[in-house]
């Protein structure tokens, strides 16, 4: 029994600190939790720990279970704080309605082993919502906290073997709780174990080719090796929007919606593009291509330079505006969009095929127009 308490010990620790690393990264904007998934999560702990706990009163697994569930509902309250409303995808509202009937079953079944079953077969489809967001973008989830959940689950997984009485429908369900987890850790990179990256001072250090750290602006992008002139930094990422639907053009600092198209803005990606700071005499600028939108390397970037380009590139909402405080010699004071850039400033992003689709058409048009009237 000394065996047992040890491994209860051990998935205890592991799962409190994934829990702990996990929120921490949601509150330092390091993740992007899929909500559909925490809140299937949340629901199904809460009630499972629930039922689990009364069945079986002082099992270790039940302790391990209320512990999941308490943490789950704290993401969960804390993702959907942060974060603007958006309607599910048809696949995320598959997914709530298949696990949330599975669980609803499970409550009512009289075959108690076929009842869980079921809601072990629920398990990959919760998880399917956050493996989708994870190989669109793996820097949603790049979090130490899915290695920590993979082996705090192995550690369940053995105090349940070495119990007095193995419960087959226990057993699979922690078999499929470690599949799943192990996952997304594969997803993102074994290498994002080291639980310390979360704590570190000046932010979560992923291992990547980026940190993130503070600066006098909040959070910002940092190079962690060197890069050449041209090379391509990251992509810009996420849900595109028409602007009806964009929930704020006057947010400033805090606007993290990118001008895309005449009508059109791309949202939060929850990755390191979200957090790429602007600069009056930025390093890296975007470029528009048929492989998307990329961030280019305006000049060499040295280990530990911040990443920064200017976010007036892309701008044509004569509305948006915003203080600047890029502190750079060549700083403008305010932001706005590309018309308020000298006419030498425009022709220099130009020519570098670093301005904004939607603004180059209307250039090319702005210049034909000028060429038409003197040739009359």
């Amino acid at each position: 029994m000394a065996g047992v308490g040890v491994w209860f010990a051990i998935a205890i620790a592991c799962h409190f600190g994934a829990y702990c690393a996990y929120l921490l990264g949601l509150r330092r904007d390091m993740v992007q939790p899929n909500r559909a998934s925490w809140l299937i999560w949340s629901f199904a702990t809460t009630v499972e720990a629930v039922t689990y706990v009364a069945l079986n009163p002082g099992t270790p697994q039940g302790m391990v279970f209320l512990m999941s569930a308490g943490f789950c509902i704290l993401v969960t309250l804390g993702l959907w704080r942060q974060s603007q409303w958006s309607a599910p995808s048809a696949t995320e509202l598959f997914c709530i309605v298949a696990c949330l009937g599975a669980i609803g079953l499970w409550l009512v079944f009289r075959n108690t082993f076929w009842a869980h079953m079921l809601v072990v077969a629920a398990v990959p489809v919760s998880f399917w919502p956050t493996w989708q967001s994870a190989m669109e973008d793996r820097t949603r989830e790049t979090s130490p906290a899915w290695g920590w959940w993979t082996i705090g689950d192995l550690a369940t997984l053995l105090v349940a073997l070495r119990a007095s009485r193995h419960d087959i429908a226990d057993l699979a369900y922690i078999v499929v709780e470690i599949s799943c987890h192990a996952g997304v850790w594969l997803m993102i990179g074994l290498a994002t174990i080291n639980p310390w990256r979360s704590l570190r001072r000046g932010g979560m250090d992923t291992g990547w080719r980026f940190r993130v750290g503070d600066t006098h602006l909040g959070k910002a992008v940092f190079a962690t090796h060197r890069f050449a002139e041209g090379a391509i930094l990251m992509p810009f990422t996420g849900r595109r929007f028409h602007a009806d639907r964009v929930p704020s053009l006057m947010r400033g600092q805090q606007d993290r919606f990118v001008q895309v198209g005449a009508q059109e803005y791309m949202g939060p990606s929850g990755g390191y593009d979200d957090l790429v700071n602007h600069s009056c005499d930025p390093n890296a600028g975007l470029r528009f291509t048929d492989k998307g939108v990329l961030l280019i390397a305006l000049r060499d970037i040295a280990a530990g330079d911040e990443i920064t380009w200017d976010y007036s590139t892309t701008l044509a909402e004569n509305n948006w505006h915003m203080i600047c405080q890029c502190r750079s010699e060549q700083c403008r004071r305010v932001i706005g969009n590309f018309s308020t850039l000298s006419p030498e400033r425009q022709e220099w992003f130009r020519r570098r095929n670093l301005v904004a689709p939607h603004l180059r058409r209307r250039d090319s048009v702005t210049r034909i127009e000028g060429d038409t009237a003197a040739g009359q």
